[in-house]
């Protein structure tokens, strides 16, 4: 009988611990979410969407005008809000890697490949993202569902 007690009781300490690490975890991944929203609305769709020169510069050379850039910043910017709603946070995921794919062959093409690295480095991250929450996707599927 001792030894089922035992057994119990360690199994206990062990959930417990596995459950402050689970915990630890949702909140290192909603800094992260926190940290690219923070990102992707300020370093990177408030240029666009104020037309801040070096933007305005980059998307001229492109040939896609002020269309294109207010139409990419505030596609990041959308991305951005949604990254920080837990229902769409893996879709937003999601979405954003694939602007960042749509990035990475502008800038190979265009550009030669000069700051290639940076779009493919936020990949990692989003993919984490979207893989991690990828639960909120049903609840979001569930939501359109009910409103349809």
């Amino acid at each position: 009988m001792s030894e089922t007690t035992a057994s119990v009781t360690s199994r206990t300490v062990i959930a417990e611990s596995a459950t402050a690490r689970g915990r630890r975890a949702r909140i290192a991944l909603r800094g992260l979410q926190i940290l690219l929203a923070l990102f992707y609305a300020v370093a990177s769709a408030l240029p666009k969407l104020i037309a801040h020169p070096s933007a305005a510069d980059m998307f001229d050379e492109l040939g896609w005008g002020s269309a294109g850039m207010y139409t990419i910043g505030a596609l990041e910017l959308a991305g951005a809000i949604a990254l920080l709603i837990p229902v769409l946070q893996s879709v937003a995921a999601m979405a954003l890697s694939a602007l960042m794919v749509g990035a990475f062959v502008v800038s190979i093409t265009a550009f030669g490949g000069e700051n290639a690295a940076t779009p493919l480095i936020l990949i990692v991250p989003l993919a984490l993202i979207a893989w991690a929450r990828r639960s909120s996707n049903g609840d979001l599927l569930r939501l359109v569902r009910r409103r349809a």
